[in-house]
């Protein structure tokens, strides 16, 4: 087979594919600024210690972002056999959606216009 054929190609991609288990939650109705002092609290501990820090805390983007992390655990646990007493937080981050532009009336006529962020979280564990 040629270098550059297409099978090939695709072979050496799936071979450097990551195998870490990972949950992406796209289109998250929170900016990414909200969600990154979430995860900052996060990123590098265990997933018992982060499963705590999330549950107590107030912010609304802890809430999505357990629910993630629940979501990777599990499929740690199921997909990859892994054992969830090992399992920390490898990498987790939030990348700019699509923003959805509203228009608020102002005084004398005026239109504001009103910018709703979204952002792709996305959580992947590793093991000790």
């Amino acid at each position: 087979m040629a270098k550059g054929h297409r099978s090939q190609i695709k072979r050496e991609r799936n071979a450097n594919k990551d195998t870490r288990p990972s949950a992406k939650l796209s289109y998250a109705r929170v900016s990414v600024q909200k969600a990154c002092f979430v995860l900052d609290a996060i990123r590098g501990k265990d997933v018992t210690t982060a499963l705590g820090i999330l549950t107590y805390n107030p912010r609304y983007a802890s809430s999505l972002i357990k629910k993630l992390l629940e979501s990777a655990i599990a499929n740690a646990e199921n997909n990859n056999g892994m054992n969830r007493d090992n399992l920390y937080i490898a990498e987790c981050y939030a990348n700019k959606g699509p923003t959805m532009k509203r228009v608020k009336p102002r005084a004398q006529g005026r239109a504001y216009r009103i910018e709703k962020r979204m952002s792709n979280i996305t959580v992947v564990l590793d093991e000790r």
